[in-house]
């Protein structure tokens, strides 16, 4: 099953950095922003994360919380998140139950290579927990943009 836009965002409950936990359930009444990335500290995933950075003013002023997303370790995280000095909670999905319920856990293919990965991907959840937009196979530049019109539409 695929998740569409207008679905109910499946529930969850991750370990984050800090030594927190981050649960849907207790987010509801606020929008959430909900980015899958495939790797702490390379490249696509640190111009994605200091995007979203860099904007949390703004997705402060419409109410949207951020939360990203990987397989990485908690300590990891600490680590990544403390480098770039992001401002959000990174959730630790090492166990990748979430990855699969939002269907980002998926097939890759590198240099003729497959192999199992997380598709880079973005779920806007709204305040009543439904999924308000999805977009999938990110390209990193404009994204945080992008992310933020549709929180403030």
């Amino acid at each position: 099953m695929t998740l569409a836009e207008g679905d109910q965002a499946p529930d969850f409950t991750m370990p984050t950095d800090g030594g927190g936990s981050v649960s849907l359930a207790d987010l509801r009444g606020e929008q959430v922003v909900l980015y899958f990335y495939p790797k702490d500290d390379t490249s696509g995933c640190t111009k994605e994360a200091c995007a979203f950075r860099d904007a949390m003013p703004d997705f402060s002023k419409v109410k949207a919380r951020i939360i990203g997303v990987s397989k990485d370790t908690v300590a990891k995280h600490d680590k990544f998140k403390a480098k770039h000095d992001l401002p959000f909670t990174l959730a630790s999905d090492e166990a990748g139950n979430v990855c699969e319920a939002y269907g980002v856990w998926v097939e890759k293919n590198m240099y003729g290579r497959k192999y199992m990965g997380i598709e880079r991907a973005t779920f806007l959840i709204g305040d009543d927990g439904t999924v308000k937009k999805i977009w999938r196979k990110v390209k990193v530049p404009g994204h945080a943009d992008a992310v933020l019109a549709a929180a403030d539409a």
